[in-house]
């Protein structure tokens, strides 16, 4: 019997399709075509096969992230074969990242949500206290974490500490992680809850990444601080706790104070206050000094003496003014009479000093003022007759001229260009001219 090679590729259609279930197939993306019909057709390939692929739009519209090339991903399909190309086909159903690359996706998503809500927002932000009395931690009590994290509150600033032991890896670690903050959030004695463990891969710190842990870490009554992993790990607990340490040992070190540096803080303080209270002493002692100073000038007694020596000096006043009063008219005889002889004295002087300017003073300033005035008058004379005979117009009535340019005398070629205004200025007149040529003369030898 002979086939036909079309009912050969439809025998090994209908055996594939009734044969084979539906099943998932995980590998590359590559040759990736999104058609303007809304189909995808790509191919799944490994180290060793391909596996064409065709994703209809009426499936692929609810994909929650973008396909392309070299993304590492899960299909979930049917096994089918087209008989005119003669090759087999997985009809995909679904699409999911694989491993890593998901978890990174569902992160990215449940952050995205949580932002939109508001959890982040700083405003929901609460102060850590600087001296808590107790912290809550929860974490496990074997881990490394914890111990890190005791370590350091001994040695920074000792304080009360309660573990809730809960489980930091696997899928029953988000619910014992949120019964520790619901714990410590009905306390009234707690004053912080530090949420950690120690570092490991993305799988390992997942739990934190919880939705129903976030929503609890955003509603505790106390301040929060996440501390999951390394420096370089961030989870959503991170984002919604009120402050993010990058390890456990930063957190302690960000729960507490230093001891140390609040010693030093202190003998500081108690050093700039023993300055204060000196310095306000001293002020005290300057003003009770002064007080008794001016107590001591306000005391009656002193003032009692100055009292009586103000009546000494009113007395010896007084008697003089008697003295005065006993014989007034004598007294004033005499100075009458001394006054008579001093204006005659200085009458007689005045006279004598004018005789001497008239006969001997007046005869020798006026013969000395004309002698001054006839040198000086000879002396500008002899000036105006050599500035005369230096004026350069006195050369202009014997054929020579005077040339300038903008009002400064020229004598000398190169200090004018061709076509430069000058203007030449005769005896009985100036005339305005241009330069046209300008010829330089050979100096002799």
């Amino acid at each position: 019997m002979i086939f036909t090679v079309y009912e050969v590729s439809a025998h090994l259609r209908q055996v594939i399709e009734s044969n084979i279930e539906e099943l998932y197939v995980q590998g590359e993306v590559s040759n990736f075509v999104h058609h303007s019909s809304g189909h995808m057709y790509f191919n799944l390939k490994d180290d060793n096969a391909t596996l064409r692929c065709t994703f209809f739009r009426n499936l692929n519209s609810h994909l929650n992230f973008t396909m392309e090339d070299g993304l590492q991903v899960v299909c979930f399909g049917k096994l089918t074969l087209y008989e005119k190309g003669g090759t087999y086909n997985l009809n995909v159903q679904n699409v999911s990242l694989a491993g890593k690359g998901n978890l990174a996706l569902q992160f990215e998503r449940l952050k995205t949500k949580l932002q939109e809500e508001g959890l982040f927002d700083e405003s929901h932000k609460r102060p850590i206290p600087k001296f808590p009395n107790k912290i809550g931690i929860v974490t496990s009590p074997t881990g490394a974490a914890l111990q890190d994290i005791r370590n350091i509150l001994v040695r920074r600033f000792p304080v009360q500490v309660e573990v809730y032991p809960a489980l930091v890896q696997g899928d029953m670690a988000a619910a014992t992680l949120i019964k520790g903050m619901e714990y410590f959030g009905s306390r009234d004695d707690i004053d912080l809850i530090i949420i950690t463990r120690g570092g490991g891969s993305q799988e390992d710190l997942w739990c934190f990444n919880d939705e129903a842990l976030a929503r609890c870490i955003h509603q505790s009554p106390h301040p929060v601080i996440s501390a999951v992993g390394h420096e370089i790990d961030f989870t959503i607990s991170d984002f919604v706790a009120d402050l993010r340490a990058p390890t456990p040992s930063a957190a302690a070190e960000l729960a507490v104070p230093d001891k140390a540096e609040l010693m030093r803080l202190l003998d500081v303080s108690g050093q700039r206050m023993q300055s204060i209270l000196r310095a306000a002493l001293d002020r005290a002692s300057a003003r009770i000094s002064d007080a008794r100073f001016r107590m001591g000038n306000a005391h009656p007694e002193r003032r009692l003496q100055s009292m009586r020596q103000r009546v000494d000096q009113a007395h010896l006043v007084l008697q003089k003014s008697q003295e005065l009063l006993i014989n007034p008219k004598h007294k004033l005889q005499v100075l009458e009479k001394e006054l008579h002889m001093q204006v005659s004295l200085i009458q007689e002087r005045i006279a004598q000093h004018r005789s001497y300017l008239d006969k001997t003073l007046e005869p020798r300033l006026s013969s000395l003022v004309k002698q001054i005035i006839m040198a000086k008058r000879q002396e500008v004379e002899h000036k105006e007759e050599l500035l005369e005979l230096q004026s350069p117009y006195n050369m202009l009535g014997k054929g020579f001229a005077y040339v300038t340019k903008a009002d400064k005398p020229i004598d000398s070629v190169s200090q004018v260009s061709i076509d430069d205004e000058v203007t030449i200025s005769f005896k009985d007149g100036d005339i305005s001219s241009k330069v046209r040529q300008i010829h330089r003369r050979e100096k002799k030898k």
